[in-house]
């Protein structure tokens, strides 16, 4: 019984959590109740615990997690700066007369929002309070609109600069380091948070890309779900308009991404640009006064200071699960797994599935990642090719009903119209492309390694 004890602290957390208390205290508070209870056993060594003060100091001193705080802010920022209601309204003008056009603007404005907020609920709300009515007045078939908007504001999740994968670098950093010493190798290589981004771009850009070519497809096979809307035309010149709505987010994305990308800056550095750059895109907008700064910091605080704590919840929880024996408990039960290092990743990459809808992927990422991480990098893994998969796997958890986060941020601004089963139906396409997308990086690891070999390892 004793030894099974990590897993029962595991599923009492993951029952807790049901049950709706604040996933941070949940983490810290069962995770000491037990270690009060395998004390008083004599099963606890309280040394653990002592390691604690040295972990919440590692996390204030960590450079990589000040991007954090700065990409929040870039994102809340725009979305006060009204740049997704201008950049619908464009490109619903430049694509909205043709068949399937509106789901494509949708499309293209989520891959924009997602490079440049990287916010999933915030994106899916926006676009899903301004782009279905429309879509619905325009006998778009309900199913697919909600589809539509659920699966592109997801795109968040893996389009660089996603907050996601700032906190899963961090992780595998330090997970990657720990399996190299349990292979004993000495000469310790590092992943970095931009190693990360740069591996999401094909990924992500191919997700894109498959979205539209089911939306084109729909509208070749199906034009009576997806009908063109004539009058969406825009006012003046549409091609003054297109540049004047699009430039600065693009620049924007180029300024962040591209510094990135040319090692001119690290994801922190580049952050900070975003940062920024999202004020002067404000401003340029007339949105940017006192007023909105500090509801911008004061919302900033609020979600950093939400990530900041869950951080500390699951250094506690970590320490207490490793303490009644976790990681080995964990480890026997992946190598002893049939089919390998391929039945041990389809199974953590289940686990992960399954706890997205009750976890958010910050609370995977540090409880959930930790414990997996250096095990599944010691059988050989390669930790950008993982950090993909583990991505793009809770961006499909997120799709995925009856519990995806997504199809609950949709659900609560739909209009009565757009019924729930509505939204699950429209979904379901779009979770069989993420499921694709899963396959391709799966049998070919190359897709998500290939760029960042050839920007940082020439």
């Amino acid at each position: 019984m004793v030894e099974y004890l990590p897993l029962i602290l595991f599923g009492v957390v993951a029952l807790v959590l049901m049950l709706g208390y604040p996933v941070a205290f949940t983490l810290g508070g069962v995770s000491l109740l037990f270690a009060l209870v395998g004390d008083w056993f004599d099963v606890f060594d309280n040394a653990f615990l002592e390691a604690l003060p040295s972990r919440i100091y590692g996390i204030m001193t960590n450079e990589t997690l000040i991007a954090v705080p700065l990409f929040v802010f870039m994102g809340v920022m725009l979305e006060r700066s009204k740049v997704a209601e201008e950049l619908l309204d464009t490109m619903a003008a430049l694509f909205g007369r043709l068949r399937g056009g509106l789901g494509i603007s949708v499309t293209l404005v989520g891959m924009l929002l997602a490079a440049s907020t990287g916010i999933v609920g915030a994106t899916v709300v926006t676009m899903g309070l301004l782009s279905l009515p429309t879509m619905v007045k325009r006998n778009y078939d309900p199913a697919v609109a909600a589809g539509t908007i659920c699966a592109s504001g997801t795109l968040g999740q893996i389009i660089p600069p996603s907050i996601i994968l700032v906190l899963l670098g961090d992780v595998l950093s330090s997970a990657y380091q720990q399996a190299q010493l349990k292979m004993g190798i000495w000469d310790l290589k590092t992943v970095s948070v931009g190693d990360l981004f740069v591996g999401a771009v094909i990924p992500g850009l191919g997700l894109v890309a498959m979205y539209l070519l089911y939306l084109i497809g729909l509208a070749i096979f199906r034009p009576d779900k997806v009908p063109a809307a004539p009058d969406l035309s825009a006012q003046g010149s549409l091609a003054r308009r297109v540049a004047t709505v699009l430039l600065p987010p693009l620049m924007l994305i180029v300024a962040v991404l591209g510094s990135i990308l040319a090692g001119a800056a690290t994801p922190t550095e580049a952050a900070s640009v975003g940062a920024v750059g999202a004020m002067l895109l404000a401003w340029q907008r007339g949105q940017f006064n006192m007023q909105s700064l500090r509801e911008v910091m004061q919302s900033t605080v609020k979600v950093t200071s939400m990530v900041f704590v869950i951080f500390i919840g699951a250094a506690v929880f970590s320490l207490v699960f490793r303490g009644f024996g976790g990681d080995d408990l964990v480890e026997e039960l992946l190598r002893n797994l049939p089919g390998g290092v391929v039945g041990a990743v389809a199974v953590v990459m289940l686990l992960m599935f399954l706890l997205g809808f009750i976890l958010d992927f910050i609370e995977i990422t540090f409880v959930v990642v930790p414990v997996v991480g250096p095990i599944l990098l010691a059988m050989g893994l390669d930790p950008i090719w993982l950090g993909i998969m583990i991505a793009i796997n809770l961006q499909t958890s997120f799709l995925t009903p009856p519990f995806g986060f997504a199809l609950f941020y949709l659900r609560g601004v739909a209009p009565p119209e757009v019924t729930t089963s509505a939204i699950y139906r429209g979904v379901i396409p779009f979770i069989l492309i993420q499921l694709v997308m899963l396959g391709l990086l799966a049998k070919w690891p190359q897709l998500s390694t290939w760029l960042p070999h050839l920007v940082y390892r020439q």
